[in-house]
């Protein structure tokens, strides 16, 4: 069966062709409608301009797989919120019922977007023989799934949530200082008001502001004044080795060790921690480096001083698709 695959994120939406005979084939993209980006732009106005792109993409007659970035019901499918879509605004939204009312030919399903990530995760070698896999995105958002690879099933709140990470309280400090950020979502204190893409370049204005000859002096700042983008300008400085660029990571990076080292205390059947999105696979290996130097200082109580490879050995960053998962998820609904 060939699906029509697309994911929607708070920067761009994509999609492609899937099956799992033949694999994923080209990558279309384009940038994603937001009050963010249109802010003269109401969240109903650009709900309507999403929902007609994502309709327009799809062949007549097709099955169309979503991985959707916002917290959804995945009983129900109704989208409860976006932050980096459409910021504080938590109307819940029918989204499948508005796809089906543009295009009525075609046979929706859709999933969070990181559900998508983690069932395309779960389907690879890597994760295969392990009993729980604990997949979190860093990148616009800041959101995380949990799997059982015995039942396949990733279970679900009251509400038909699991994993908003993002929107926990965190606390993080500079100098001693605890830091007030505010969210996208509107909140003060969130962890995706410092670990995610946008929470790391608030971040880096309160570095500029505290370190100030020293901020102009670092590589990072340098790479700014060169025109480079935040992303790019902060992953060149962390591998340069750029002391400023280094404690703005580990200062994001501390919200997600502190959710980590919970996860792993409250169930250690969790055989893989794993990160994905813009944030950690830009950085790679340097972000893991930063999220265990934090489990390092502050690991389990005697599991990290008796076995201090146990939570080094199941964490990694990876690319996984979630076009890939959003297939996935529509084949398992076409055939049940």
């Amino acid at each position: 069966m060939l699906i029509t695959v697309l994911d929607v994120g708070g920067t761009h939406v994509r999609w492609a062709r899937w099956s799992p005979e033949q694999g994923l084939g080209d990558v279309r993209r384009t940038s994603s409608p937001s009050t963010f980006r249109q802010p003269g732009v109401s969240v109903d106005e650009s709900r309507a301009v999403l929902v007609r792109m994502m309709a327009e993409v799809v062949p007549a007659g097709a099955v169309a797989g979503v991985s959707f970035g916002a917290a959804l019901d995945h009983r129900t499918r109704a989208v409860y919120a976006s932050a980096p879509l459409w910021g504080v605004d938590s109307r819940p939204f029918d989204l499948v019922a508005a796809l089906r009312g543009a295009r009525p030919d075609v046979r929706w399903h859709v999933v969070n977007d990181v559900t998508a990530a983690l069932l395309h995760l779960a389907s690879t070698q890597r994760a295969r023989g392990l009993r729980k896999v604990w997949l979190a995105t860093i990148s616009t958002g800041v959101a995380c799934r949990v799997i059982d690879q015995r039942t396949g099933e990733i279970p679900v709140d009251g509400c038909g949530l699991q994993g908003e990470i993002g929107h926990l309280p965190a606390t993080v400090a500079v100098d001693g200082l605890p830091l007030d950020l505010r969210c996208d979502c509107g909140r003060q204190g969130h962890v995706a008001a410092y670990a995610s893409g946008p929470g790391i370049r608030r971040l880096g204005e309160v570095l500029r502001h505290r370190r100030g000859p020293v901020w102009v002096a670092s590589d990072l700042a340098q790479e700014l004044a060169r025109g480079e983008p935040f992303e790019v300008a902060l992953t060149r400085a962390v591998r340069s080795g750029d002391t400023v660029a280094v404690e703005l990571l580990a200062a994001a990076a501390k919200p997600i060790a502190d959710i980590v080292r919970t996860s792993l205390c409250l169930d250690p059947e969790l055989d893989l921690v794993a990160f994905t999105g813009g944030v950690a696979l830009g950085l790679g290996e340097h972000y893991l480096a930063a999220v265990l130097a934090h489990l390092d200082r502050d690991g389990l109580y005697l599991t990290s001083e008796r076995k201090p490879d146990w939570i080094r050995d199941r964490m990694a960053v990876t690319e996984v698709s979630g076009l890939v998962g959003a297939g996935i998820a529509a084949l398992s609904e076409e055939l049940t």
